[in-house]
């Protein structure tokens, strides 16, 4: 992130005076001609058009999985190949419709780019509803955020690639935005603490609560260390079973405890905890150390104690006695 601002310092010299990229091709013609390229992108079309075609008939019409198939590797597969289209596509604009080149001038290649692109973004959006069907399937990590900004990142880029060759703009122009974008989504996730996100999001749709989510991972929920506890005091408060709400408080006084003998030392002191402390004071609950006599698991149920093992029977050393 600290690298952001100095983009304008460090991008080529050649993007700032002539506009636009390189082209490709020996001596000043270029490797593909229209024809070719009309063909590949007639190609990528209707590979995507089989995908997408596959993601409507299994995703969007809300068709179960294929046996064998679990969520976690379904949402996998669909967040992989983005990487791949996204360049792929972002390389075909940059090279081949270069402003005032024969191919930027050909519209059936000005169409097909237009369809191929709307199928990308109709990619993003499916590997999105994925990693939803996903959340649902388990939870929300600061992980699956991240993938889902990431989709987001994508999706703009593609609008972007698609937005270029209708407007006009330069080689130049497109890769500036995309930087801006990328450090906008940098700046937010710097500031927004996602992992906090999380744990509020699985505390208000965990199924204890009357939520369309799975049951409450407190384990996951210990993990996540300050950016849970709030979102634990506020679990106690609501209706729940008695159960959870002592092993919720568990949990939350093991971290609250964390956090104050963090908040004593100057080095470990931050400011989102200790503004979490005072949240929680603010609610009436203690923020000092708890001495427990029992052991507890993550999720604050009590640890079983190891009963002492029964000493040996010896033999006697008479085997008539």
């Amino acid at each position: 992130l600290s690298a952001f601002p100095l983009w304008a310092a460090l991008r080529p010299r050649g993007l700032r005076r002539t506009g636009s990229l390189p082209s490709l091709g020996v001596g000043g013609r270029s490797f593909a001609g229209p024809a070719s390229i009309a063909a590949s992108l007639a190609l990528f079309n209707v590979i995507f058009a089989v995908q997408n075609g596959l993601d409507i008939a299994y995703l969007w019409s809300g068709a179960g999985l294929p046996d064998g198939l679990s969520y976690a590797e379904y949402a996998h597969r669909g967040a992989q190949p983005l990487v791949v289209t996204a360049l792929l596509a972002g390389l075909f604009v940059l090279v081949f419709l270069r402003p005032g080149s024969a191919t930027a001038a050909s519209r059936p290649i000005r169409v097909l780019v237009t369809i191929w692109v709307a199928q990308n973004l109709f990619l993003v959006a499916s590997t999105a509803l994925r990693t939803f069907d996903y959340v649902q399937a388990y939870a929300l990590t600061a992980m699956r955020i991240a993938a889902l900004l990431w989709m987001a990142l994508v999706a703009a880029g593609l609008v972007l690639i698609l937005w270029r060759p209708l407007a006009g703009k330069s080689s130049s122009w497109l890769v500036n935005a995309n930087a801006t974008a990328a450090g906008v989504v940098l700046v937010l996730c710097s500031v927004v603490d996602l992992s906090a996100v999380a744990a509020a999001w699985n505390v208000r749709h965990a199924r204890e609560v009357g939520g369309g989510g799975v049951a409450l991972d407190l384990c996951y929920m210990r993990g996540l260390g300050g950016a849970a506890v709030v979102s634990l005091a506020e679990l106690e408060r609501k209706p729940i079973p008695d159960d959870l709400r002592r092993r919720a408080a568990v949990v939350r006084e093991d971290i609250t405890a964390d956090l104050a003998a963090n908040a004593r030392a100057w080095r470990s002191w931050n400011w989102r905890d200790a503004r979490r402390l005072a949240r929680l004071e603010a609610m009436g609950l203690p923020t000092d150390e708890v001495g427990r006599p029992v052991a507890y698991r993550c999720d604050g149920s009590p640890q079983p104690v190891a009963q002492p093992a029964a000493p040996a029977l010896t033999p006697s050393a008479n085997p008539r006695t």
